[in-house]
């Protein structure tokens, strides 16, 4: 089969678990890496990781995979990881499914779980979302074409709202221990943690210490 990858930001995190991925496919199919949306070419099955823009030629392969982090049909729209490690959840659903022009709209295909035990960074989420994102699509492409998927219901719907800077700002109020969740999924360099004393805003970066 002829398997097109695009992550439209190549300096992505997923970059790593990408190029496995693509190893692991390229011993019997055509895999081909793309960054720019008009690279896409015709072919069976294009796989939408981690992009950041919406691709709209959906009609150029038989299938656009998309992978995104909530129990679609609830929690559609960004960040959906971080939003739901906030509302206290350590089992992160993860589904598979058919791109359609309604974002985060298309058939289900598959879902996998991320278990954490509230003790993990950012980096380490992401390593978890990492192998679960592989293990969908390796799965998929395995099992093609003897797969079905299911429509979602569309009265099931809950969408998140796209995190900014300013969802990263502590309360010098509250408590480490209350804040301990956002500090964990915060970006340290491109959304840091962040609190505005005396006039004045300071920021925080979180780290595991490996000797402790």
């Amino acid at each position: 089969m002829k398997i097109q990858i695009l992550v439209d930001n190549p300096s992505s995190w997923i970059i790593p678990y990408v190029n496995e991925l693509i190893s692991k496919l390229s011993l019997t199919h055509e895999v081909t890496l793309l960054h720019k949306h008009i690279e896409v070419k015709k072919g069976d099955i294009l796989c939408l990781l981690s992009c950041e823009k919406i691709f709209k030629k959906l009609e150029l392969n038989k299938h656009n995979l998309v992978v995104h982090e909530s129990d679609l049909p609830k929690g559609k729209g960004w960040s959906p990881i971080t939003w739901q490690i906030l509302e206290g959840k350590n089992r992160i659903p993860v589904t598979l499914f058919e791109a359609v022009k309604t974002v985060d709209a298309g058939a289900i295909y598959a879902k996998e779980y991320i278990e954490l035990d509230g003790t993990e960074l950012l980096s380490e989420i992401k390593h978890q979302q990492g192998i679960v994102t592989q293990k969908l699509i390796l799965n998929f492409i395995n099992k093609f074409p003897n797969i079905l998927g299911e429509n979602q219901d569309a009265e099931q719907s809950s969408f998140y709202p796209k995190r900014t800077s300013k969802d990263s700002l502590l309360n010098i109020n509250e408590s480490i221990v209350s804040q301990f969740d956002l500090l964990r999924v915060c970006d340290n360099e491109r959304y840091p943690a962040h609190f505005v004393y005396r006039g004045q805003k300071y920021q925080l970066k979180i780290y595991k210490d490996e000797e402790f």
